[in-house]
């Protein structure tokens, strides 16, 4: 019997050529079943394949993106740094298991690239430019940016997390933000509290803008006053936010907050204050990450389903390498996960 030769390092690595002697095809013969192709017959591509796994040749990926032109590979961009992305909060680590478990299952590569200054934003333009990647998605929305509009003008696969600010083509995956808002102004309603202030998030990111706009409908339709405090998205501001709040309305019985991560914050000066929670300040918060399970008190909270955003952003931008079109707008609902603060 023919002993298998099998590629060891410090060996030449087996080439094409060789695969295609020993399943006696022609080299084109033999590119075509690594390829993919489906103009192989089945006799064929079974002596292609086996003598692949007898060499253990594997296909040169940068060379098979010439021929193919396809990387199989994705770009997945976050716009905030990398300390600040994966030390303080599980959203984009929820957002990357998301995305990588979808492409994983198409058989793609994921390309983690975090932006930290103008020249790493150019060097992913470059990068998706040249085509080194076959699509690119967007962490953190940066509707209003020229970046993804230009990528999108390039021809370049491209879905946004968050809905774009302005008139945008560019395909992006949300959550019902504005809804969720009103959710947890209508909870601290029916819970009896009257003076609810909100601590609102960035309003230069639409889910800051559109949040907030959720907080002031309800509050409209509850015909109460709106007390508003804005923060930047993190623990620090949503402690600086609450200090803020309690200055103006030191009666205040309520606070929905833009982020479990600011309520973190606010919930600390709350307790610093003398206040208790939820019987003087009831607290809800936005996200559902691990900052609301392991909040002292528990943190009612509203849930975005945050890996699943992430598989269906993948899933577009697959779909738009493959030549298919989407729906440009992919909203998933919010729901309210009741726990002790409020």
């Amino acid at each position: 019997m023919r002993q298998a030769k099998r590629y060891s390092p410090g060996s030449h690595a087996p080439t094409l050529e060789a695969v295609a002697a020993r399943a006696g095809v022609s080299r084109a013969t033999a590119s075509r079943v690594v390829n993919g192709s489906v103009s192989v017959t089945d006799e064929l591509r079974a002596a292609v394949l086996r003598a692949v796994a007898e060499l253990g040749y594997v296909p040169n990926q940068a060379a098979r993106g010439l021929v193919t032109n396809r990387m199989d590979s994705y770009a997945l961009v976050l716009t905030e740094s990398a300390g600040r992305s994966f030390s303080d909060d599980t959203f984009f680590p929820s957002l990357v298991l998301g995305v990588s478990r979808e492409l994983n299952g198409a058989g793609k590569e994921l390309v983690l690239q975090t932006v930290t200054s103008p020249a790493s934003l150019d060097r992913i333009r470059q990068r998706a430019a040249g085509r080194y990647v076959d699509g690119v998605m967007v962490a953190s929305t940066l509707g209003a940016d020229p970046f993804t509009r230009e990528l999108a003008r390039m021809g370049v696969p491209v879905v946004v997390n968050g809905r774009p600010r302005g008139r945008s083509a560019v395909p992006h995956v949300d959550v019902a933000n504005a809804d969720g808002a009103r959710l947890a102004v209508h909870r601290l309603v029916a819970g009896g509290r009257r003076r609810i202030a909100t601590i609102a998030g960035a309003q230069d990111v639409t889910g800051g803008i559109d949040r907030l706009a959720g907080y002031h409908a309800a509050m409209k339709e509850c015909a109460l006053r709106p007390t508003v405090a804005v923060g930047d998205f993190t623990r620090d501001s949503g402690g600086a936010a609450m200090r803020r709040l309690l200055a103006e309305d030191p009666g205040v019985d309520a606070v929905f907050v833009a982020s479990d991560l600011m309520a973190h914050g606010a919930l600390r000066v709350l307790r610093q204050s003398g206040r208790q929670v939820p019987g003087d300040v009831a607290v809800i918060g936005f996200d559902d990450t691990a900052v609301a399970w392991y909040a002292e008190p528990p943190l009612t909270t509203v849930h975005q389903p945050i890996e699943d955003i992430g598989r269906r952003m993948a899933r577009q931008v697959l779909r738009l390498a493959g030549g298919e079109s989407v729906e440009p707008t992919v909203t998933l609902p919010a729901d309210l996960v009741v726990r002790e603060s409020a």
